[in-house]
């Protein structure tokens, strides 16, 4: 079995076992049914009489379906986003909200609209991948000039290089008076989700084919820049290739649904719990995962205070800051400690 110890972060091992690499296993199979059956329920929630009313099933048509099939997609997407940054960074405290990658997003639709005040989605969608990559590749840099890379350092640099951006979007919203438009993305939803707004998702399929097709790459890549190297890859163009992955990935997610905090933080490490850390076995577990846990906080955002509705990134930063308590306090425990 292959170990290694990457940021400070525990024990990190490659499965072992060959039932592991085998994805149609009968825990995965209970898995992609529960999300299923969370996707139904997803359908028929609603304040809306779909079945009572005349022109319910269009109405069905129009907004349940688009948003239920957004959900399944955004929570593959960020999930994954959050397991790659993770292997690359070789820290199971990163992800996209702990790197200021959103941030950078949310900047780069505040320049889109300042630049173009009636924007397109894909407009929006572009500038919000470009400001992505290039605030994932700023995060980068600070990390080459970081000489202790403990567990804790790598997501703290992110978090204030985030809060940075942040104050900088708010500042320029309000300078340009649009502190309406840096709000609404603050506030990542699905209501305003419907046909004809939301099918760049279906994009996160090609990001997934891609990621699965380099995944024993990025496992090495995770391994460290001196041992991918030994192993004759060439680690500064998976790196690249990788952030040019989360990027498009993070760009569509906040270009059409706005920020969803920890969601990349909570399911990667999960699985890594639950299997170890091989990417091309785990991928599918993370994407599943993703789908679910995104899928039933929205359904708990919309019946918990009903007729009306909260911000699903209100239900996942909750849940995403016991998750990210949680993972710190687990860190702290000697090693002996944890074994017991």
């Amino acid at each position: 079995m292959l170990k290694k110890t990457v940021g400070g972060v525990g024990n990190f091992s490659q499965p072992s076992s060959p039932n592991k690499n085998k994805i149609w296993t009968k825990p995965f199979i209970t898995a992609v049914l529960v999300v299923l059956a969370l996707a139904v329920i997803s359908l028929f929630t609603g304040v809306y009489d779909i079945s009572g009313k005349e022109d319910g099933w269009d109405m069905f048509f129009i907004t349940r379906v688009p948003r239920t099939t957004a959900l399944l997609l955004t929570g593959a997407a960020m999930a994954l986003s959050g397991l790659v940054m993770q292997l690359i960074t070789q820290n199971k405290f990163v992800e996209p909200t702990t790197t200021g990658t959103t941030e950078w997003a949310g900047l780069g639709l505040l320049f889109v609209y300042i630049l173009f005040p009636s924007p397109s989605l894909s407009l929006r969608m572009l500038g919000a991948i470009v400001f992505s990559f290039i605030g994932t590749m700023i995060f980068f840099l600070f990390l080459r000039r970081v000489k202790l890379r403990s567990s804790l350092i790598v997501p703290i640099i992110g978090l204030m290089l985030g809060a940075v951006i942040s104050a900088f979007s708010t500042f320029i919203g309000l300078f340009f008076d649009m502190s309406q438009n840096i709000a609404n993305w603050f506030i990542g939803s699905f209501a305003p989700i419907q046909a004809g707004r939301y099918e760049y998702l279906w994009l996160i399929i090609i990001i997934t084919i891609l990621v699965f097709l380099l995944a024993d790459r990025l496992t090495i890549a995770g391994l460290g820049e001196d041992v991918a190297k030994s192993l004759g890859l060439n680690y500064n163009t998976i790196v690249l290739i990788a952030t040019m992955l989360v990027a498009v990935a993070v760009g569509i997610v906040a270009a059409v649904v706005g920020n969803l905090p920890f969601l990349g933080l909570i399911v990667p490490n999960i699985i890594s719990m639950m299997r170890g850390d091989d990417l091309r076995s785990n991928l599918p577990w993370v994407c599943v995962l993703g789908m679910g846990v995104i899928t039933l906080c929205d359904i708990i955002s919309r019946t918990i205070i009903s007729p009306f509705e909260i911000s699903v990134s209100v239900i996942l930063g909750t849940v995403g800051a016991v998750v990210f308590i949680y993972l710190l306090l687990r860190n702290r425990k000697p090693k002996g400690a944890r074994a017991r």
